[in-house]
């Protein structure tokens, strides 16, 4: 076991670095590497301090995921369209890593549970929380810049969908120059319609 200031972690300490070493075993080796074996040799523990806290390995795995898996920061500028600019840049910097790491290291977990990532992101998300998209509407509404009319989710959700998709297709970032064209000549026209 590892020893700080000659002390054995306890608590919240030893939580964190659990999921610390949680994290960096997912990463490295995907799912079918995350073992309590290897989380425990990382964290400097025993399984058995792994199994009281997390009986399950999906139980580690959500714990895992939720200490990583942050809110992206929705902008509050005033115009609908920088908002709508500012939150896809902030999920493009946030996710892009994140997106990689649960559709290609987290491919046997979906196998094997038969789960969906759509159904891990809405595990990871906050209850009763709107989606980032249905906020930003709603202050536009408030102000006064969209009319108060009943609107699809799907509509109103559609820029981060394709963010989503443009990250999964490549694997990368997206650009400025592509974020602006989903805003602007796809959801600004539909909303607008």
């Amino acid at each position: 076991m590892s020893l700080e200031s000659g002390s054995r972690r306890r608590g919240a300490r030893l939580e964190e670095a659990i999921l610390d070493a949680a994290w960096h075993v997912l990463v490295e080796h995907g799912y079918h590497g995350f073992t309590y074996e290897a989380v425990a040799a990382r964290a400097g523990t025993s399984r058995p301090v792994l199994y009281r806290r997390w009986p399950q390995r999906e139980d580690l795995l959500l714990a895992t995921l939720t200490t990583y898996w942050r809110p992206i920061e929705i902008p509050d500028t005033g115009s609908l369209r920088d908002d709508a600019i500012g939150f896809l840049r902030n999920a493009d910097a946030d996710r892009s890593g994140m997106i990689t790491l649960m559709s290609v290291q987290l491919g046997g977990y979906f196998h094997e549970t038969g789960s969906s990532l759509s159904r891990l992101r809405d595990s990871l998300l906050e209850p009763g929380r709107p989606a980032p998209f249905e906020t930003i509407v709603g202050r536009a509404v408030a102000r006064g810049d969209l009319p108060d009319v009943p609107r699809p989710s799907r509509v109103v959700n559609l820029p981060l969908d394709l963010l989503r998709h443009d990250l999964f297709m490549t694997m990368r970032p997206v650009p400025y120059e592509k974020i602006v064209e989903i805003v602007d000549v796809v959801w600004l026209p539909l909303l607008s319609g």
